[in-house]
């Protein structure tokens, strides 16, 4: 039988290799038909998904461009942050090869010092600022001992002690005087908007030199404000616990996360000399009124839904910058190794296999997870934070963003894996921070009603309302502080503490334990 065949109608022969020809390009135009019919799909998929949810965020209030949270100008006049000292802090090193990349102005004894001063591990109590190991410490340095490894620790609470040694560590701090009424005198002025660049096309690489420094001086206010209290200048105490605050506030209307956890660390730090003036009956009434007036003001749960929704937005803002540029956007970002030709063109290709519903698809998932880790566990109308919550949110979290590895890139969950599970750390942070403030508040009233009465009350509610117009409530329980007398006329003042049990003003291992014991504020025996 002859192998080519002839057509019925013209004759002609039909050679089998045109057959097999056809049927290819047929089914290449059929392969290239469902691939387009699947990136069509994929495309409105994702965009579909993403429009919706965005819908309801948009209905619900959540702003979700990043742009709207960036501060707005301020005059110079009206500006804490126009100072020459805070400039300096955004002065680039000219030394390209140094790790910062901005010049260090802490150049004192404060930084050496601190390493070689012995500090308690994790206590479950306050301690008084051991300023005689200060003492020794700042002395070892100005006597050029400066390569020794040996750490001081005095052992000596008592005030006697610590009294003899504040002149000393006042004098090892006077190299600073001149940056800390620069600042002072800056305080006067009613607002704070450092000179940071908003750099759109990069959110995240935005520098934000001035959270080292502000940290930096609070660090050393302080100790300062120990050693005055211990050398009986409460007055001038007073002055650079204000000043604390307001350092820590003048970050306050930033738009990052970071800036909102430095100003918790902020705070707490400034609760220590307060502290140590109240155990040691040190602070005045009008003192004692303008301190709690100060703290009164705190509220770290509403304060904390700027930062987390910038945080949302800088997400979304990512992916779309990513949909927009291409994945080489993240080398040039990072500056990374694969930042070269080839790696760009590798990038180039995986672009060009990438659905854009995928992108939408990212954009869906990040906000999605985002409010399932934290969009459950904050009441601001209540000042609450709820533990059970928190961890109830975090295991689901978990669970729906699964394993490492390629499930979350075929599941379009990889900026949220990128950026979020950092979060869910910030509510206890937050709860941390606001017992703090509210056990100080409430440790001033009752110093009040004791330089009033003589002794301490039988209940917080006796402060009401000549010492405190209104109780703070436990930001854990919802429910008042805890509070009782002990036998030796002195207090405890407690939070129920991340286990929601009240165990009696017992703390767990540290002061705030995450896992047992209450959250407490004691005066120390005397």
């Amino acid at each position: 039988m002859n192998s080519n065949e002839k057509s019925k109608d013209t004759g002609k022969t039909i050679w089998p290799g045109n057959r097999a020809v056809r049927r290819t390009l047929i089914g290449l135009v059929w392969m290239i038909t469902l691939v387009a019919l699947f990136y069509a799909e994929e495309d409105w998929r994702g965009w579909h998904a993403w429009n919706q949810f965005r819908q309801q965020l948009e209905a619900g209030g959540a702003q979700l461009d990043w742009k709207a949270f960036i501060p707005k100008p301020v005059s110079d006049d009206q500006n804490f942050a126009a100072t020459p000292v805070v400039e300096s802090w955004f002065a680039l090193t000219p030394n390209t090869n140094s790790t910062d990349r901005f010049i260090n102005h802490w150049q004192d004894n404060f930084a050496p010092a601190l390493g070689r001063v012995s500090m308690p591990k994790e206590k479950n109590d306050r301690h008084f600022m051991d300023l005689v190991a200060w003492e020794m410490a700042f002395g070892a340095i100005q006597s050029g001992q400066t390569k020794s490894n040996q750490e001081f620790e005095s052992g000596k609470p008592d005030l006697a002690s610590r009294a003899a040694a504040a002149p000393a560590v006042r004098e090892g701090l006077k190299t600073n005087e001149t940056v800390l009424a620069e600042l002072r005198d800056a305080s006067q002025r009613p607002y704070s908007r450092y000179p940071v660049v908003y750099n759109l096309d990069n959110p995240w690489g935005i520098l934000l030199p001035h959270l080292k420094n502000v940290k930096n001086a609070v660090q050393r206010l302080q100790l300062k404000a120990c050693a005055e209290l211990a050398d009986g200048r409460s007055d001038e105490a007073l002055a650079d616990v204000k000043l604390m605050l307001y350092l820590a506030d003048s970050v306050k209307g930033e738009p990052f996360l970071i800036s909102y956890l430095v100003r918790l660390a902020c705070v707490q730090l400034a609760i220590q000399p307060v502290w140590e003036g109240l155990a040691e009956h040190a602070w005045s009434d009008a003192q004692l009124q303008e301190l709690q007036a100060n703290f009164q003001q705190y509220d770290f749960v509403a304060d904390l839904k700027r930062p987390l929704g910038a945080e949302q937005a800088a997400g979304i803002l990512t992916v779309e910058l990513t949909r927009k540029n291409g994945l080489h956007y993240w080398n040039d970002i990072s500056n990374s190794e694969s930042n070269t030709p080839s790696g760009h063109r590798m990038a180039n290709l995986i672009d060009s296999l990438v659905a854009s519903g995928w992108y939408y698809q990212e954009e869906f998932n990040f906000c999605r997870l985002f409010h399932m880790l934290l969009g459950t566990d904050l009441d601001p109308a209540k000042k609450q934070i709820s533990p059970k919550q928190v961890e109830s949110n975090k295991g689901e979290f978990d669970r729906v963003l699964g394993r490492p590895g390629f499930s979350r890139v075929i599941h379009h969950r990889l900026i949220a894996a990128l950026l979020l599970p950092a979060l869910g750390r910030v509510p206890i942070k937050a709860a941390m921070a606001q017992t703090t403030v509210d056990e100080a508040v409430l440790a001033c009233a009752l110093e009040r009603y004791r330089l009033a009465n003589g002794q301490f009350p039988e209940t917080l509610e006796a402060l009401v309302p000549r010492f405190i117009s209104q109780l703070p409530n436990d930001v854990i329980s919802g429910e008042p502080y805890k509070y009782h007398l002990t036998n030796d006329g002195q207090f405890v003042l407690y939070s129920v503490g991340w286990n929601e049990k009240d165990d009696g003003g017992v703390p767990g291992k540290t002061l705030f334990d995450e896992k047992e014991g209450d959250w407490v504020w004691e005066n120390p025996l005397k």
